[in-house]
């Protein structure tokens, strides 16, 4: 099944470095894809765009088996801890694993800021997390073989600041939104922990159209929240689909524009239809995009 919730990832005019980087720092990735921004002479391109026209637009691209795609724009936004990304290494599968979780962190880490050692925790025997070089956050751990299995990569949501205390209410809400969803494992808090009450998400997992997530409530005080920097576009099979979604998901006006919404948690969704890349061959269609909310597909003609 093709991969239908799909993470975006913005870069502040370094798309393509950062890109290459990923490609090489995690197995089995890939370059899939490049998008360009249209010429200069394109009416539809707003002010700030023309600095850009010709340019990278996105790049789509594997890492570890799951799809990305960067966005190569400007300074807007900047990545927050609030998500991040947790890649496992099994050692079931990986006889190295060990190794091979030493040697991504490296890779990570060189010039990046450190923000829990790669070590022994109560949890894992090794586990750390680092926020690179370009600003996202990763979560690498060694997973228990016994356990049972989960994909490489998987975005993390950490509910803090505004929406601390939400990460129950958040997941019930996406799996009721989405059509094909299954909850994962739930552990609470048993002690109050900084912010966090007991009872609260210490940690979870669920699947949404065949992709897993995890989230919890921040144990640490902290402002930052969600924002742009990673969206998540839904890939519809058509308007309908196109329409529920954006009916579920977008509850802040001010975030909407060419597909792009905030649900009620601060996380930003893009609800594009899945031919979206031939779509944006046809005449006029930047112009089209600009100045749509929700897309529809009948106005790209």
């Amino acid at each position: 099944m093709s991969q239908k919730i799909v993470p975006n990832l913005w870069f502040n005019h370094n798309a393509e470095e950062a890109v290459n980087f990923y490609v090489s720092v995690f197995p089995e990735s890939s370059i899939i894809s490049t998008a360009r921004y249209p010429d200069a002479s394109d009416e539809g391109l707003e002010d700030f765009q023309r600095d850009l026209a010709s340019d990278i637009l996105t790049i789509e691209f594997m890492l570890w088996g799951k799809r990305f795609t960067a966005i190569n724009a400007g300074p807007e936004f900047s990545p927050s801890a609030s998500t991040s990304f947790m890649v496992n290494f099994d050692p079931k599968y990986d006889a190295e694993a060990s190794q091979h979780i030493d040697d991504v962190w490296q890779k990570l880490a060189d010039g990046g800021t450190v923000r829990m050692e790669l070590g022994e925790h109560p949890f894992s025997k090794r586990y750390g997390w680092v926020q690179d070089k370009y600003g996202y956050n990763w979560q690498l751990i060694l997973t228990n073989p016994e356990g049972e299995d989960r994909p490489t990569i998987i975005p993390s949501l950490i509910f803090g600041g505004p929406v601390q205390g939400r990460a129950c209410e958040a997941r019930d809400y996406y799996l009721e939104v989405f059509k094909n969803a299954r909850e994962g494992m739930v552990a609470e808090y048993p002690a109050d922990t900084g912010p966090a009450k007991a009872g609260d998400v210490m940690f979870s997992d669920f699947q949404l159209e065949g992709e897993w997530f995890t989230a919890m409530d921040s144990g640490v005080e902290q402002d930052a929240t969600f924002n742009e920097a990673v969206s998540f576009a839904v890939m519809c099979e058509d308007q309908d689909e196109l329409d529920y979604y954006w009916s579920k998901l977008s509850a802040v006006p001010e975030s909407e524009q060419c597909g792009w919404c905030k649900d009620k948690y601060g996380v930003s969704w893009q609800i594009v239809p899945k031919n979206m890349e031939e779509l944006m061959t046809r005449p006029g269609a930047f112009k089209v995009l600009m100045n749509q909310k929700n897309i529809v597909i009948d106005e790209y003609g």
